[in-house]
């Protein structure tokens, strides 16, 4: 019997703000910063066998063909403590856009609880001294970029912990334009 794929499903942060994010998540001192590039997560870690995945893949295409591109507006850092050591650029708009691809990805053959209420947000501190947290949280205090998503991505967790992006979903508007 083969292990299960870890997968994720996100969206991902476009350049150059992604890689941005993901060099100040180094500068913090985050040790995954490197293999997880900068996103808005939709659907968290889950294992899958491959008969699921590929019925999960075309789930996916269903959902992303329902869907019109969207605003998102990143403004401003929140933290999840105390409950999470963890700081992230809130999702200022299009929160609720998230929230419906969100709930619609997890609705179909992956149907998978959540271990915290869903937030749509981009980590940029996690697995960090408290004092790397707070630098997170002030120097980041302004970030603020706005920009349209037409697309979200399936991620697969490699061997050596690198999240690589495997499949691209464009949304219904976007992909009509093909």
């Amino acid at each position: 019997m083969t292990e299960p794929t870890t997968i994720g499903v996100s969206i991902p942060i476009p350049s150059p703000h992604g890689e941005y994010l993901q060099e100040r998540r180094a500068a913090f001192g985050d040790p995954s910063a490197w293999g997880i590039p900068a996103h808005i997560t939709l659907l968290p870690p889950t294992p899958v066998e491959d008969g699921v995945c590929e019925d999960f893949i075309a789930h996916c295409k269903h959902v992303a063909s329902e869907r019109d591109s969207f605003e998102v507006v990143l403004r401003g850092t929140g933290t999840f403590r105390p409950i999470s050591d963890v700081v992230y650029i809130q999702v200022a708009q299009g929160v609720s856009a998230c929230e419906r691809l969100e709930t619609a990805l997890r609705s179909g053959p992956l149907q998978r609880e959540l271990d915290f209420y869903y937030h749509p947000h981009v980590t940029v501190a996690h697995n960090v001294p408290a004092d790397a947290l707070d630098r997170a949280f002030e120097e980041l205090a302004d970030f603020h970029i706005a920009f349209t998503v037409d697309a979200f991505h399936l991620y697969e967790l490699g061997a050596d912990s690198v999240w690589r992006p495997k499949h691209d979903f464009k949304l219904g508007a976007a992909a009509q334009g093909e």
